[in-house]
């Protein structure tokens, strides 16, 4: 698997991935949500250190960090189920730092597979980062 740093001529497809990957993933949220999210998540992309993963050329996901907190990690819904997720967090973890993660408290597939891959809970928050009414674990790699 390759990590690669993302342009911006690469929004368009990370767009892509979010919407899909949410899609498959996040259907508590409400369509007006959604369709503001997608509008908001470029936005995003400039303030992070952020990469695109690529198996054999490929496009599977893309992740975002800033310091040792990972903000973004979407994965293409045809890729989830065959190890990709674990070892680009793994990776994320021995050679970013990446120590803190954020999860919605509905999504209990993200906060099973972070739980799989050694991050607990230590904190929750009632809304996001954006104040919508949805509930955020807060996680930290279980060796802090």
């Amino acid at each position: 698997m390759d990590k690669e740093r993302a342009s911006a001529a690469d929004y368009p497809k990370l767009l892509f991935i979010w919407e899909e990957s949410v899609k498959a993933t996040h259907d508590f949220l409400k369509a007006a949500d959604f369709d503001a999210l997608r509008r908001e998540i470029p936005s995003f992309f400039p303030s992070v250190e952020l990469y695109c993963w690529k198996v054999e050329g490929e496009t599977i996901g893309f992740t975002g960090h800033a310091a040792e907190h990972l903000e973004m990690f979407f994965l293409s819904p045809r890729f989830r189920g065959r190890g990709y997720g674990s070892e680009i967090l793994q990776q994320l973890v021995k050679t970013e730092g990446i120590r803190f993660v954020d999860v919605n408290q509905q999504n209990k597939a993200a906060y099973h597979f972070y739980e799989k891959n050694g991050f607990e809970v230590y904190g929750k928050s009632e809304k996001d980062g954006q104040g919508r009414d949805y509930p955020i674990l807060h996680l930290k790699w279980s060796s802090l």
